[in-house]
């Protein structure tokens, strides 16, 4: 390949400052070093300071939600200030700035949530009142529609935040994502992984996308060695589902896609911030119909959904499915 990265012309990858982020940056570097045979220091990795790490004692929906951990780093992308752009997936906004795009995705972890205290061992062991602290608008309106006797309080930052918040007695249990804990090490912190079955995880949970932009053929064609089939399939899927209902970020939504060789299953659930409402639905069919599925349970869920969700959501329940 042409025009491959060197040291003195280094590939740049943007990403957030947190410890997290830069260990799915650097995955990206050594799966891209390996693919086409280069030295680490052909690539640069570039930190990014985003209004989401920035703005820490507020709820993400009250600054503006999901775009908060992308939008500078997209600006970054497209004033060429980097090449490429790491991001976890279950943070993305559905729609992307003209000129870039995400085509590749790499081998998807963990998608469970995982239970964290210091003193109880799962969601069942709380007792009634227990204070339980979350930032998720989803983890929240799934845990009070089941556990109505508990107490959230809001809890944001990275995982050594969140766990020097619960020796403080800031809340007594948290969740975090088990594929964050993975990639940094930090199993030893999960009480118990939580099942699908109990709390469904949200869309792309687990997933690495890569962004870059449309006309960079040289990222296109690195990129595209190192994406996994699978995950994009998922994460198509689930995406596809998102993209018809998350009219804005007050949305609580959770779901997941399940491959089976060419069958895939298809799982989405809606819910009322508050937790008073669950509307769940599923999907099972072939892999090639990943997208049409995705809407078409939106579509369900949507039809079932009370008129507060749709209003929350900004829908126009006689609107059409936007291309995905």
């Amino acid at each position: 390949m042409d025009a491959l990265p060197t040291p003195d012309r280094p590939l740049r990858i943007g990403t957030r400052g947190s410890a997290l982020a830069l260990a799915q940056a650097h995955e990206t570097r050594d799966r891209l070093a390996a693919a086409h045979d280069l030295p680490a220091d052909a690539f640069e990795i570039v930190v990014i300071k985003t209004t989401g790490d920035r703005v820490l004692d507020r709820p993400l929906r009250e600054i503006g939600g999901k775009g908060l951990f992308t939008r500078e780093i997209e600006d970054a992308l497209l004033d060429q200030r980097i090449d490429i752009a790491v991001h976890s997936m279950k943070d993305m906004p559905v729609l992307q700035p003209e000129g870039l795009i995400i085509d590749c995705y790499l081998p998807r972890e963990d998608v469970r949530d995982a239970f964290v205290s210091r003193r109880w061992g799962s969601i069942a062991e709380l007792p009634a009142g227990t204070l339980v602290g979350s930032s998720s608008l989803r983890r929240r309106a799934q845990l009070i529609h089941y556990r109505p006797d508990l107490t959230l309080v809001e809890f944001r930052g990275n995982v050594q935040t969140r766990m020097r918040k619960l020796d403080e007695g800031v809340a007594e249990a948290t969740f975090l994502a088990m594929a964050g804990l993975t990639r940094l090490g930090m199993l030893n912190v999960v009480r118990s992984a939580i099942t699908p079955e109990e709390m469904l995880p949200a869309v792309a949970q687990g997933a690495i996308g890569v962004e870059r932009r449309k006309d960079d053929v040289i990222a296109a064609a690195m990129l595209a060695t190192i994406s996994d089939l699978p995950t994009t399939l998922r994460v198509t899927a689930e995406r596809a589902f998102l993209r018809r209902l998350d009219g804005s970020c007050e949305t609580p939504l959770a779901g997941l896609a399940e491959l089976d060789g060419e069958n895939l299953w298809l799982r989405g659930e809606i819910l009322l911030p508050d937790g008073s409402l669950s509307v769940r639905g599923e999907r099972r069919g072939l892999v090639s119909d990943g997208i049409e599925m995705g809407r078409d349970l939106a579509e369900e869920l949507l039809g079932r959904a009370p008129p507060e969700f749709r209003e929350l959501a900004g829908i126009n329940p006689e609107r059409t499915s936007p291309p995905v």
